[in-house]
């Protein structure tokens, strides 16, 4: 598998920059090894594939598990490191511990911290579960930004069209591993304050009319989708 990825990425690439002049910035801000859990922003099906293009170690990633149910289809994303999860139930435990075991063993772990693709372009409000998760475990936060793929493969489109593709990655937030006694509570608010910050540090290198305009009272609706115990 290693030897597969190590073949088309550079054709990946090669075919990427000639169709959607992608850049990387920032690349060295992912570790080189140890447990990570990386929140890009979602607004296209090739995200994960972007993301991943330059990073020299093996990724994985949660992705929408409909795919999964196309044989041939299912079994690549398998291959490239993707696991599923049913983004029709508030919590799916399947995906939780897949998550978790792969955090155990040092893996890097891709998560859409806006739990889907955006229908608007814009950036929307980050939910909790990944932030929970690297509380729990002590794992670092590495934001990611994608600018452009809301116009190179807007949500109604079925087939991408040339553009210009920036995908930017921020140094790691490290994140202290929690006491075992904290309180719910306690655990809640600082996976907001966690979430607030990866969300600002996100739209920071995004298009500005991509990113909405703050809430009142920094007031997000968030969902608990993961239970990290």
């Amino acid at each position: 598998m290693r030897f597969l990825i190590a073949v088309l990425s550079p054709l990946v690439h090669w075919f990427c920059r000639l169709a959607f002049r992608i850049h990387f910035d920032g690349v060295e801000n992912i570790p080189s090894e140890g447990a990570c859990i990386i929140t890009p922003n979602h607004v296209t099906y090739a995200d994960p594939i972007w993301i991943t293009i330059p990073i020299r170690r093996r990724v994985y990633y949660m992705a929408w598990d409909k795919p999964f149910r196309v044989p041939v289809l299912g079994l690549l994303m398998r291959m490239f490191g993707a696991f599923p999860v049913n983004l029709d139930v508030a919590a799916d435990a399947s995906a939780q511990r897949e998550a978790i075991e792969l955090l155990k063993k040092g893996r890097a772990l891709v998560m859409f911290p806006e739990g889907g693709r955006t229908r608007t372009g814009k950036l929307m409000p980050f939910k909790m579960g990944e932030f929970r998760l690297a509380l729990a475990h002590g794992v670092p936060i590495v934001p990611v930004s994608i600018r452009g793929a809301d116009e190179i493969w807007p949500v109604g489109r079925i087939i991408p069209r040339p553009g210009r593709l920036t995908v930017t990655y921020h140094p790691p937030v490290e994140v202290p591993r929690i006491d075992e006694n904290t309180s719910r509570p306690e655990l809640k608010e600082r996976a907001r304050r966690l979430s607030r910050q990866t969300h600002d540090t996100v739209a920071s290198a995004l298009d500005p009319l991509r990113v909405p305009a703050p809430q009142l009272n920094d007031e997000v609706v968030e969902v608990e989708k993961y239970n990290v115990s």
